[in-house]
């Protein structure tokens, strides 16, 4: 696995969650170090920070690259809807500021064996912690078509997941290892092109979303992580999200939304929206990394 990661938004990060000297960090989502090692910068000589990843191979990266900041930083394997947990068990109070960035990593992308990718012939695994449970084969292989169509449809958005769930079924029925090029193909053979009116998107691509998105839970760990944050936030501490697609984005909307109005008629609300509009990566950083295409952050702030 290559050591090398770009991260996303990494200054609008910082800035959003009001990086200072001291206080206590979170990485929910650590992947290998990228924004962690900028917070440990902004926040030195004493402050302190907690990594969460599911991905114990992505954690020993991050170990290294963190490793000039022996002393101010904690990685735990687990998974960010454990957030409220993890935070009160590591015993350092609350969090003067929280990160959590829902993106794939580039190093899980990009390795053939881990399977998010059709790039290149691999099983179809998926699994963000490959030291357990359901792969995206075995999740293939269970759902009925109706199932399998649902799926599709609401965690990757696809108008054509009907007749996507048929060609999978159909494929499967044909017998062999169902491997990420042989689904693919059979996606591409059933929906026809490169994507819509010709476009550039692989029509492979949402129903990958949405394999991916249900074998490690996403949105139910996301719930759980937004349900936790209010709870672990220390006066005028921050949360800082990023997502990549409308699922994700609309979730924190809404109950950072849901926050800030809390309160109303009965004093000032206990949360500051910091982003009214999600912000996006710059065009320099679009060019350095056009995979930050889909990024979109928000932040909100704790009151006094």
């Amino acid at each position: 696995m290559a050591e090398v990661h770009d991260p996303v938004m990494v200054e609008e990060a910082a800035a959003a969650l009001g990086c200072r000297p001291g206080g206590l960090w979170v990485d929910a989502t650590v992947g290998a170090g990228g924004h962690a090692a900028a917070i440990l910068a902004r926040t030195a000589p004493d402050g302190f920070l907690l990594g969460i990843d599911r991905d114990r191979e992505i954690l020993e990266i991050a170990a290294r690259r963190l490793a000039p900041h022996a002393g101010r930083f904690a990685l735990v394997h687990g998974t960010f809807g454990r957030l409220g947990e993890i935070v009160s068990g590591a015993g350092r109070g609350p969090a003067d500021g929280v990160l959590v960035d829902l993106g794939i990593s580039s190093l899980q992308l990009d390795e053939p064996g881990r399977g998010f990718s059709f790039r290149a012939d691999a099983p179809l695994d998926m699994r963000m912690d490959r030291s357990g449970g359901e792969t995206a084969l075995d999740l293939v292989a269970a759902a009925d078509e109706e199932e399998l169509a649902r799926i599709i449809y609401e965690y990757g958005e696809e108008p054509q997941s009907r007749r996507i769930a048929r060609a999978i079924r159909r494929e499967r029925e044909r017998g062999g290892a169902l491997t990420t090029q042989r689904l693919a193909g059979a996606i591409a053979a059933a929906v026809g092109g490169r994507g819509p009116r010709g476009g550039r998107i692989h029509p492979a691509t949402r129903t990958f979303q949405a394999l991916r998105i249900a074998v490690n839970r996403e949105l139910e760990e996301l719930a759980s992580a937004l349900a936790a944050l209010p709870g672990i936030l220390a006066p005028r501490g921050r949360a800082c999200v990023i997502a990549y697609h409308s699922l994700e984005d609309r979730a924190v909307k809404q109950a950072f939304r849901a926050w800030s109005r809390r309160g109303r008629g009965e004093g000032p609300a206990p949360f500051a929206l910091l982003t009214k509009k999600p912000a996006r990566p710059s065009a320099a950083e679009l060019r350095r990394n056009p995979r930050a295409r889909s990024a979109r952050l928000r932040a909100i702030a704790r009151a006094a």
